[in-house]
C-alpha cells in the first residue's frame, strides 16, 4: 500500500499501519470523529480524557471518558499514544497548548490517516498530524506536526501547511500554497496556486484567495478580502 511505504520511509508512527493502542485527549466533536477514524484503521482506543469534569465518567462512542489530566498524569507517558481530539475551529492556540505540553512532559502523538484517505507516496506527515476521511494529499505536500486536513479537503502537490493549522473540509489547496503556522482554513475555502498565507490567519469559509495574505490577517469572500473589524 503506497501510503504505508510512505509512513515507513518518514518513520512516523501513523494509525493507519493499525495494531496500535492510544487515547484521545478531548471529547467533543471532532474527537469523535477521530474515533470512527481509528477504529477504521484497526486503532485500540482505549478512552478519552477531558479537562471538563461535567464529562468525567461519561461514555462517548461507547468509550469512557477516564477523567482529566490526572488520568494521564497516573500512565507511563509511552504506555499509550496520544491523540490530539481538541478540534482547531478559528483560532488553534487551546489545541496548540495541548500538544505540546503534553508533548514536552513525554508523551507520544500518533498520527492519524484515515483509510479512505489518498496520501502521495512522496507527502510528509508531521508528527500528531490528522488526515481525516476523504482527504488528499498529493505528491510532496508536507504537512506540519499537529495539523488537520479535515474531510473530504484537497491539498495539491508541494503545498506546505504549517504546525497546528487546520484545513478545514472541502478545502482546495492548488498546488505550491504555503499555509503558515496556527492559520485556520474554514470550510470550503480555495486557495490558488502559489499563494503564501501567513501564521495565525483566519481564511473564512467559502473565501476564495488569488493572493499572498500576510501574518495574522482575517480575510473573507470572493476573491479573498481584509474582513472588517467589529
Amino acid at each position: 500500500m503506497p501510503a504505508m511505504s510512505a509512513a515507513r520511509r518518514r518513520k512516523a508512527p501513523t494509525a493507519r499501519t493499525g495494531s496500535r493502542a492510544c487515547i484521545v485527549v478531548g471529547a467533543g466533536g471532532h474527537a469523535k470523529v477521530l474515533v470512527d477514524c481509528l477504529r477504521a484503521a484497526g486503532v485500540r482506543v482505549l478512552g478519552f480524557v477531558d479537562r471538563d469534569p461535567r464529562r468525567h465518567g461519561a461514555t462517548v462512542c461507547g468509550l469512557p471518558v477516564l477523567g482529566g489530566d490526572a488520568a494521564l498524569a497516573g500512565r507511563k507517558a509511552r504506555a499509550a499514544w496520544l491523540v490530539n481530539g481538541v478540534g482547531g475551529t478559528g483560532f488553534t492556540v487551546r489545541r496548540k497548548a495541548v500538544f505540546e505540553s503534553l508533548r514536552n512532559n513525554g508523551h507520544r502523538f500518533l498520527t492519524v490517516v484515515h483509510p479512505s484517505a489518498v496520501l502521495a507516496a512522496g507527502a510528509r506527515l508531521g508528527a500528531g498530524a490528522q488526515v481525516m476521511a476523504g482527504a488528499v494529499i498529493q505528491a510532496d505536500a508536507v504537512v506540519g506536526d499537529n495539523a488537520i486536513v479535515n474531510t473530504g479537503a484537497r491539498v495539491d502537490h508541494d503545498c506546505s501547511i504549517g504546525a497546528h493549522a487546520h484545513i478545514a473540509p472541502g478545502c482546495v489547496l492548488s498546488g505550491g500554497v504555503r499555509v503558515g503556522e496556527e492559520t485556520h482554513l474554514g470550510t470550503a475555502a480555495v486557495v490558488i496556486e502559489g499563494v503564501r498565507i501567513g501564521k495565525r490567519c483566519l481564511v473564512a469559509a467559502g473565501a476564495v484567495v488569488v493572493r499572498d495574505v500576510p501574518d495574522g490577517a482575517r480575510v473573507m469572500g470572493v476573491p479573498a478580502r481584509p474582513a472588517r473589524r467589529r
